[in-house]
């Protein structure tokens, strides 16, 4: 099974097809888990795209995420609460995390920094965002991971491991693209642009739409 491309080059011409992004995300209710990385300012154009296009998108942000982006600009963006500890109950729903996994018709993580890999790759769930995605059967919802760090973090052979055992359970994913980094050098594992990762989300949903139930 084919579960996405390794690395592609960054800064290609990629667009993304306006009326085809709204057919197949309209009505959907997409999850995007947001960790520490510089990254997660592409993710604001994300989740602002998807919100345009008609989908209802709930983000779910790591602490370390908030560092980067604050949660009242994915707020803002979603015109949703945003989630950034498995402790709040934003909507007194319990357990949270099990209903915001089973609503998700998708759910894509973005950026997906190496230690997130890592908590997904072996079960971990001491954040809001692996909590979620531990609750997520991925037979009837797609899980889109988007990697993001330095070059060295992502050829180290623990990081591989990780991704191959995370393809292996089933994930897709996109990216990490060649280019320059926030390190000031350019290599393998810059996250996916926002069309990119948008084109992707919709390929994945048509996919889904037009599957054939058991």
């Amino acid at each position: 099974m084919n579960n996405g491309p390794t690395t592609k080059p960054s800064g290609s011409s990629v667009g993304v097809d306006t009326a085809a992004l709204e057919a197949a995300v309209r009505g959907a209710r997409i999850l995007v888990g947001v960790t520490g990385g510089i990254a997660a300012y592409k993710t604001a154009m994300v989740v602002s795209r998807l919100a345009q296009a008609g989908a209802t998108v709930t983000v779910a942000m790591t602490d370390a995420a908030t560092r980067f982006v604050t949660p009242l600009t994915f707020q803002a963006l979603s015109g949703q609460a945003v989630y950034t500890s498995q402790w709040e109950h934003i909507e007194s729903k319990d357990p949270q995390h099990v209903s915001l996994a089973t609503a998700s018709s998708l759910a894509v993580v973005a950026p997906c920094s190496m230690d997130c890999l890592a908590k997904v790759a072996t079960g971990r769930t001491d954040d809001v965002v692996t909590l979620i995605l531990s609750a997520i059967d991925r037979s009837k919802t797609p899980v889109l991971l988007c990697p993001s760090m330095n070059s060295v973090m992502w050829s180290q052979p623990s990081t591989q491991r990780n991704v191959k055992q995370l393809r292996d359970d089933g994930f897709r994913l996109v990216g990490p693209d060649d280019g320059w980094q926030a390190c000031r050098t350019i290599g393998t594992g810059r996250m996916s642009e926002p069309e990119s990762i948008l084109n992707e989300i919709a390929s994945v949903l048509r996919l889904r739409v037009s599957s054939p139930k058991p």
